[in-house]
């Protein structure tokens, strides 16, 4: 089976990196001397990924089931470079599969044992399956509903009488004596017990009718719960057993089981996903790895962010604990950092030629601190342009915390008590405000609040837009069950409104402008792409449908207006638009 692949499997024999930039690294400790060890992830691991990308995306096979690829670069012992590629768990019930790097051995040992144990799975995913469509769910639901609408407008009938007899009370103790009224009064108070008889009736009725199905239902979960419970502990012994026959092997010819490695216990999953699986091929084969990328392809699981074509780093429950003994015994690769001796000049003179030409309001700054240029700083705030694919701000868990602002508290003096006003995607590039002291941000915050800030917006669709400009006002929600995306929601949904205004027409392509007098997340992808709004996705915006492969979304924030809160004077900011 061949596994080893040339470059020109996946890029054109012609193209060229102008500069080795790395995006990430792989990295971990030494668990015998210490030392930290690192894996880079450059502009050639991503565009090699890229020309996987491209074949992914003309076979439906790959689309069926979300799941992270990942291809590793390696030099062979003559000196020549070739790629290996991989995906996670198995691929479409397949762990082996024609030119793919085959899984780590010991999954054969426990086969028989493997086969079983998913079999069985299988059988509680078909009963839960079925349980989870009672049908006596619906029908309880909606006897439910039917009983409390009975039950209100009883309630109703019987509050409009209720006021009708103290009226007549107050009317027949006015008019009436002696027997007469006893009789009168004793025919309201029994019109009064008759209708609270009628009422327990309706609830006694309301009981028997929904009770049986009640209990259906609650047998019905503790079934679902027990099978859970089942479901559970097959997987746990099953893992065990595949952690105690699973067999990692590092650079330096040491080979140790998942057991061994993480005695502690280890997720479900562990060892089969892409890195660990990369690289023990390539020590196992004697091959030397260069760079490695890993992305995203394949609709989103539940629960999950993950977005199609996206680079994702090492996993912080299954692999990151495995770096330090898989990379073991690798020499230390030494990659610049990104575009600082390679395009810092080109930055530097791009901003000087700007800063030549007025096209900023207030003098800019031009530093490079970290990869990021800077546009204006003072000793109250600092403003920079954002590179596309660094966060704003980290994130959750460990493989998300290089951001924009992890950076600058790095390298500068008063980093720690710096913080960020607002944010932009991931995927944004543009314009990123930071204050540096509690007050400045807390003035600048409320400037935003107040929508007394100033945002412009350049982006390219992935279509045509028939009208020249116009507002678009669309309610965005965010669906708690499928984070990260927003929807229109008109009951849900907070106010959003964007101005637009088309630039240019490019081909099949349109440029806009966006104005958002809101800001909410994802806003102008939104509006871009729903059908009442303008209808067409930004180009590269793979989470609202555009099927394009490119190398990024093309939403970048070019403007920011604001008053200094400390100078007492406007600030107008540009970032020339990179696309």
């Amino acid at each position: 089976m061949v596994v080893l692949h040339p470059l020109s499997d996946f890029i054109d024999c012609d193209f060229e990196i102008s500069d080795s930039s790395c995006s990430y690294w792989y990295e971990g400790c030494c668990l015998e001397s210490g030392e930290r060890l690192k894996l880079p992830r450059t502009s050639m691991s991503e565009a090699i990924a890229h020309g996987l990308m491209k074949y992914l995306v003309n076979n439906d096979c790959y689309s069926r089931e979300g799941k992270m690829y990942g291809i590793l670069l390696v030099e062979l012992p003559n000196g020549e470079q070739r790629v290996l590629k991989a995906f996670s768990g198995l691929l479409n019930g397949c762990s082996l599969v024609e030119g793919w790097v085959p899984p780590i051995s010991g999954r054969d040992e426990v086969a028989l044992e493997e086969a079983r144990t998913l079999a069985q799975l299988d059988a509680i995913k078909q009963e839960l399956l079925t349980l989870k469509q009672l049908t006596e769910r619906q029908q309880y639901q909606t006897l439910v509903d039917e009983f409390e609408q009975q039950l209100q407008a009883m309630s109703d009938r019987h509050r409009l009488c209720k006021h009708r007899r103290q009226e007549k009370r107050q009317q027949i103790c006015n008019t009436l004596t002696s027997e007469a009224l006893t009789i009168a009064l004793g025919q309201l108070d029994e019109e009064s017990r008759q209708q609270g008889i009628e009422r327990r009736q309706l609830k006694r009725q309301q009981n028997a009718v929904l009770q049986p199905l009640q209990q259906l239902i609650t047998a019905t979960d503790a079934r679902i719960s027990e099978l859970k419970q089942q479901r559970k502990a097959l997987s746990r012994q099953l893992q065990a057993q595949m952690h105690a026959s699973y067999s990692l092997t590092n650079f330096s010819g040491r080979s140790q089981s998942l057991q061994e490695l993480m005695p502690g216990g280890s997720p479900t999953g562990t060892g089969d996903c892409c890195a660990p699986k990369l690289l023990h091929y390539a020590a196992t084969h004697n091959l030397k790895p260069l760079a490695m990328a890993e992305f995203w392809w394949g609709a989103s699981l539940v629960n999950q962010d993950k977005i199609q074509g996206e680079f994702y780093g090492a996993c912080a429950e299954r692999c990151q604990p495995l770096m330090g003994f898989l990379l073991s015994g690798l020499r230390p690769i030494s990659i610049p950092n990104r575009d600082f001796h390679t395009t810092a000049p080109l930055l530097l003179n791009r901003l000087t030629h700007l800063r030549r030409s007025n096209v900023f309001d207030s003098p800019a700054f031009s530093t490079i601190k970290g990869e990021i240029p800077i546009l204006y700083e003072d000793e109250w705030l600092i403003v920079v342009n954002k590179p596309a694919g660094l966060l704003s701000v980290p994130g959750r868990y460990r493989d998300r915390q290089d951001s924009v602002l992890s950076r600058l508290r790095h390298l500068l003096a008063d980093g720690m008590a710096l913080t960020s006003v607002h944010r932009l995607d991931q995927e944004t590039s543009g314009i990123l405000l930071l204050a540096r002291d509690r007050q400045t941000h807390r003035q600048l915050s409320q400037q935003f609040q107040q929508r007394q800030i100033h945002k412009v917006y350049e982006a390219i669709l992935s279509g045509a837009v028939t009208v020249e400009q116009g507002v678009i006002d669309l309610p965005l929600w965010g669906d708690p069950e499928n984070r990260p995306e927003q929807k229109v929601d008109w009951q849900q949904g907070k106010p959003s409104l964007t101005h637009f205004q088309v630039m240019a027409r490019e081909g099949d392509y349109t440029r806009v402008e966006f104005t958002p007098l809101t800001g909410r997340t994802h806003q102008l992808r939104v509006h871009a792409a729903d059908a009442r709004g303008l209808g067409v996705t930004i180009l590269g915006d793979r989470l609202y449908g555009c099927c394009a492969v490119t190398s990024r979304l093309h939403l970048h924030a070019r403007e920011l207006r604001f008053e200094h809160p400390q100078l007492e004077k406007t600030l107008h900011l540009q970032a020339i638009t990179p696309f």
